[in-house]
């Protein structure tokens, strides 16, 4: 498979706004912080599609794994996926596939964002649960089902920034 150099180049942006976008945090008293990650996931997943996106995210989780502070807090290391955010972060694989699934009824799409969202946020539950010895709807009602407007709100914030910023790059392109 031949890969074109503005799909490296839109993967590796990718990655860096997730890096960046991550860094807006709110830390909390129980460990998992209030970032822009859920909202930088599904951009890349609404702008990149299903494998562009899934590839900028995992080179987002490789670089923080090998110690790069592009985690929330400016935190790296394997550690980190590992700890209490740990599963919140391999959580958004699925959250980027499914948003980034080319549906004809466009609207849908939000839809498989916020099942995205709930198998992100299943993920950081049960990591969560097992790290800090409590059951699952202890960890879910702790760092799950306080956030999930908010990230449902982001998914459609994510899905209209995609929408707006595709419209701009192809204005930008057909000027040029």
């Amino acid at each position: 498979m031949k890969i074109k150099t503005i799909d490296l180049v839109q993967i590796a942006l990718f990655a860096a706004i997730i890096a960046i976008l991550s860094q807006i945090s709110i830390p909390t008293p129980f460990g998992v912080p209030i970032s822009l990650q859920t909202f930088a996931a599904a951009l890349c997943g609404y702008f990149l599609g299903a494998k562009k996106g899934a590839a900028a995210l995992l080179v987002w989780i490789a670089i923080g794994a090998v110690g790069v502070p592009v985690f929330t807090g400016f935190r790296g290391g394997f550690a980190v996926l590992l700890g209490l955010t740990g599963g919140f972060i391999y959580g958004f694989i699925p959250l980027v596939l499914l948003c980034g699934v080319e549906l004809k009824h466009k609207p849908l799409r939000i839809a498989l964002g916020a099942a995205g969202i709930l198998a992100c946020h299943l993920c950081g539950a049960v990591q969560y649960a097992l790290l800090m010895g409590i059951d699952l709807l202890q960890s879910a009602l702790t760092v799950s089902v306080p956030f999930l407007i908010k990230d449902m709100a982001s998914i459609a914030a994510a899905y209209f920034a995609a929408i707006a910023i595709k419209a701009a790059a192809k204005r930008f392109s057909a000027s040029n």
